[in-house]
């Protein structure tokens, strides 16, 4: 789960991490009023979205004076952005965030991952603030500075002295780094996060150490032993399709395809779709019903994939062991008996109870089409797909 910058900052904050003063508006007048209150002579507006490249895209501007922050809010507000991260569609803006400016005497990137290979939480920093980590990594890789973090210790003050050396920091704000980067470390652990970035972290004149941008991302997972993350949660950043796949507990992915999948088991879902891919159609999406599905389960995820306008036919491909045909035989019948569709539909079942699950759907009298294997499964639906498309008319009746 994402959160915008203005949260990332209040957490942050909290660790220890400081910040340069903000207030969050909802409109162009609050913000005028909130620069105000904060005082000072320069200010800068942030559309509060989730994606960067933010500043690019218009959504991050420099102000002045009262005048100059309401013409700014007023190009924002109800706007859309879009930047490499948000995809053609891009996001709304619906809330800014107005800091006071800053002197900012150098830029530093500062990030916290989960790095996989290492089964740890890894530092990465470089000197080349403000630009995105891909494109450090893609111009300057040498410049990428790493610590992985043994969890039996934590994060040792050795580790975020010797990385400030690396960056050839001033020894004057060694001290002040360390303790930033302490913060980001603690807030990391302490929340379940999996990622906590802050491009840029500014240094001062006067030698204090700035998140000027902050981003935190969430395991979702964990979501039900934090209430108070799990509250920060904005749907409308959000994909709408997953959106209403994570309020009724299921694992959703959109993705740009045709063809909507409905699977058990994370590792059969990416089969699944590889194996549509290979017969040449395109996955409308990643959907895993998970372990003991009920048919009213079932049910709900062929409804959420339905509610995809760009799903042109569906493949159900449960392979049982936890779960039971039968259920998933009943939860699709519950679904077309209740919402009929006009898409095919092709249903692979194996494992428990599949034999029943088969009858199932046999005698439910429905126009599903019925498979043995994936290999089976995904050629029947790519075909059927193709035969419907040719019959309106529409775009891959030749391919």
């Amino acid at each position: 789960m994402d959160i915008h910058e203005y949260q990332a900052k209040e957490i942050l904050s909290r660790f220890g991490v400081e910040c340069p003063p903000g207030a969050l508006a909802y409109s162009p007048e609050q913000a005028a009023y909130r620069s105000r209150e904060l005082g000072g002579e320069a200010w800068v507006v942030k559309a509060q979205i989730h994606a960067g490249g933010r500043a690019r895209a218009g959504g991050v501007k420099r102000c002045a004076s009262d005048t100059e922050i309401q013409a700014a809010c007023e190009a924002m507000f109800g706007a859309k952005i879009v930047t490499h991260q948000t995809g053609p569609e891009g996001k709304g803006i619906y809330r800014v965030y107005v800091e006071s400016a800053v002197e900012i005497a150098r830029e530093i990137y500062v990030g916290l991952v989960l790095d996989r290979s290492s089964q740890r939480i890894m530092i990465v920093c470089s000197g080349n603030g403000g630009m995105e980590i891909e494109e450090i990594a893609a111009e300057r890789p040498d410049s990428l500075i790493r610590a992985t973090v043994e969890p039996a210790v934590g994060l040792q003050d050795f580790q975020c002295r010797e990385i400030a050396f690396a960056l050839g920091l001033d020894p004057a704000v060694v001290q002040p780094f360390a303790r930033t980067l302490q913060g980001c470390y603690r807030a990391f652990r302490d929340l379940d996060a999996t990622m906590v970035e802050i491009n840029p972290m500014v240094l001062t004149g006067d030698g204090r150490v700035l998140a000027l941008d902050a981003k935190m991302t969430f395991d979702d997972n964990a979501l039900f032993r934090r209430p108070q993350i799990a509250e920060l949660r904005d749907k409308s950043q959000e994909d709408p399709r997953e959106c209403r796949a994570t309020d009724r507990g299921l694992s959703y992915v959109g993705l740009g395809g045709s063809i909507g999948c409905i699977v058990n088991g994370a590792g059969l879902a990416m089969a699944t779709m590889d194996t549509i891919k290979l017969a040449g159609g395109e996955p409308a999406n990643f959907l895993d019903i998970g372990g003991g599905a009920t048919p009213e389960r079932v049910a709900k995820a062929f409804r959420l994939v339905m509610s995809d306008s760009g799903v042109q036919a569906v493949l159900v491909n449960v392979f049982a062991g936890i779960n039971r045909c039968d259920w998933v035989a009943e939860g699709v019948v519950q679904a077309l008996t209740g919402s009929p569709v006009a898409v095919p539909v092709v249903v692979r079942l194996a494992g428990t109870n599949v034999k029943e699950g088969q009858r199932i759907l046999a005698r439910s009298g429905l126009p599903v089409i019925r498979a043995a294997t994936l290999n089976e499964a995904a050629e029947r639906v790519v075909g059927a797909w193709r035969r419907d498309r040719a019959g309106r008319g529409g775009p891959g009746a030749a391919a």
